[in-house]
């Protein structure tokens, strides 16, 4: 006879099923241009830089010590910055493969062209309505990194400004 569980149930006596408090993306960037996107995250987006872990093989007197971890806050979300090298724990020894971000902005023309500035290239025009993600307006950068990045106005705030 199967046993139906919900979520948060007790399963087999054992206590209420785990909860998470946060979910953060980990960017792995070639080694050694971790320190550097870090850097570029906080010029380009304005990101904000919590706990920095060094590599704790590479020492100190090393010429370039690699990032193991940094912690970046944009907005209300975290994500992770680290070096991608031979030893490393990463599952995908690709970098920037597949991963998409999507920024929300009240100016997207001004949040590209800063993002631009930094290092990032630009791909394609601003985009509206249903050419641009959730029906709003876009602008898609690409930093230095080989990281796409959708800066998106939201949805009901550019109908808001055309009403």
């Amino acid at each position: 006879m199967a046993t139906e569980v919900h979520n948060g149930d007790k399963v087999n006596g054992g206590s209420k099923a785990v909860t998470f408090s946060a979910l953060k993306p980990q960017l792995f960037v070639e080694a050694p241009k971790a320190a550097d996107a870090v850097q570029f995250y906080k010029a380009a987006f304005g990101a904000e830089e919590g706990v920095r872990v060094m590599h704790p093989k590479r020492k100190a007197d090393q010429e370039l010590p690699l990032v193991l971890s940094a912690e970046l806050k944009l907005g209300s979300s975290a994500f992770l910055v680290s070096d991608l090298t031979d030893d490393s724990s990463a599952p995908v020894k690709t970098v920037g493969s597949g991963t998409v971000f999507c920024l929300e902005t009240d100016d997207v023309e001004a949040a590209v062209a800063k993002a631009v500035a930094a290092g990032a290239v630009s791909e394609g025009e601003i985009a509206e309505g249903e050419g641009a993600c959730c029906g709003g307006r876009v602008g898609k950068v690409k930093d230095p990194y080989g990281i796409v990045w959708l800066i998106c106005a939201p949805a009901k705030k550019c109908a808001d400004a055309e009403a």
